[in-house]
């Protein structure tokens, strides 16, 4: 999809870090992370499910190591899997020096419930001994005891003041490689906290609205915030916190990084609402045409629309395009050139034939 000038992005350039084999930070791709719901111990259901987020496009994954049977299972997990694994840590900061040495790639820690700061540069140790990256995870839900006493609430400069007392931590200790998260549910907090961060850091960030909520809504707050800070340049690596299966965090990811032209996977539909112009039946058609095609990886443009009102101008804009005909004369373009009439029990099958020919090409 070519970017136009009025849709730039200028991304603010952070430090570098490394997560097992993916960049996060400086000129490396936004990077798309999910978490696993399974039980860490099941370590079959793990390693399934992980699969199908790194089938999906999930470039990171975070697997929570609530006791030390969950830490013990990470080293089979990890040699199973391709993705970069982060072990999540709250609470017992001894789970985190487990996970590092069972072979997590990231430590993700909370430092509102890790302890002392003696326990955390017992972590900090154990990073540096296994060449762990490490997440600082701050969250508006599970603040310091004594920021919320100082602050009354949770609030942007709440969330800030927690990730800069930890940030001093680790680099009074020398370590480098980590990354900073300031959630909140509440879009208007996360993003103003992750503004106020962003110019004072320069660290990546990883960019979320936590507990966004099921599937629907959930999608929509996470677009909102994330894309808000996307937008504005702010973002390292993000991951969209759903009530849902794994694999729909990943794809809402990649859909926001798509819709702002940041990343692209798969096919892209454009498609019309449908109204009584249609000259096929538009909803169904993109829903089966989007489970038909979810096995394609290469980004690729389609158009689905109804009728002619709007149908040759998006064509002329996508690699692949359908335009509603009278009389079955449904038009397919390829590359904005007609290309033939399809009946419309033909669309499915054409369609999918020339999606995957041209991804072929």
């Amino acid at each position: 999809m070519e970017i136009r000038p009025y849709r730039t992005i200028n991304r603010k350039v952070t430090k570098k870090i490394k997560v097992g084999n993916i960049s996060v930070g400086g000129d490396s791709p936004v990077s798309v992370q999910s978490m696993t719901n399974t039980l860490t111990t099941d370590i079959k259901a793990t390693i399934n499910q992980i699969h199908r987020l790194e089938e999906a496009g999930a470039d990171i994954v975070r697997v929570s190591c609530p006791d030390e049977e969950s830490t013990k299972a990470l080293k089979g997990i990890v040699k199973e899997v391709s993705s970069p694994i982060v072990a999540d840590i709250h609470f017992h900061y001894k789970r985190a020096i487990e996970a590092a040495e069972m072979g997590a790639s990231c430590l993700r820690i909370n430092p509102g419930n890790i302890g002392t700061n003696q326990r955390i540069l017992d972590v900090i140790k154990a990073a540096k001994n296994n060449n762990c990256s490490i997440r600082i995870g701050v969250n508006a839900g599970s603040l310091d005891k004594a920021l919320l006493e100082k602050y009354k609430e949770p609030c942007p400069e709440a969330l800030v003041e927690s990730a800069q007392q930890n940030i001093k931590l680790l680099e009074d200790n020398d370590f480098f490689n980590f990354k900073i998260s300031v959630k909140s549910s509440d879009i208007f907090l996360t993003v103003k906290a992750y503004r106020k961060l962003s110019k004072i850091c320069d660290y990546p960030l990883h960019l979320g609205v936590t507990e966004a909520g099921g599937l629907f809504t959930g999608s929509i707050k996470s677009s909102i915030g994330i894309g808000q800070l996307l937008m504005e340049g702010i973002g390292d690596t993000i991951r969209v916190s759903l009530s849902s299966d794994p694999v729909d965090e990943v794809k809402a990811g990649f859909e926001i990084l798509k819709s702002l032209g940041i990343r692209s996977r798969g096919v892209n539909i454009i498609s019309c609402p449908s109204c009584a112009r249609q000259a096929f039946p538009v909803i169904e058609t993109v829903k089966i045409l989007e489970k038909k095609l979810a096995h394609i990886k290469k980004p690729i443009n389609l158009s689905i629309i109804g009728c002619v009102v709007n149908g040759p101008g998006e064509a002329a804009q996508t690699e692949i395009g359908l335009t509603g005909g009278g009389q079955e004369n449904n038009l397919l373009y390829i590359s904005g050139v007609p290309h033939s009439k399809v009946a419309s029990s033909e669309i499915i099958e054409k369609v999918v034939k020339l999606v995957e020919e041209k991804v072929k090409d």
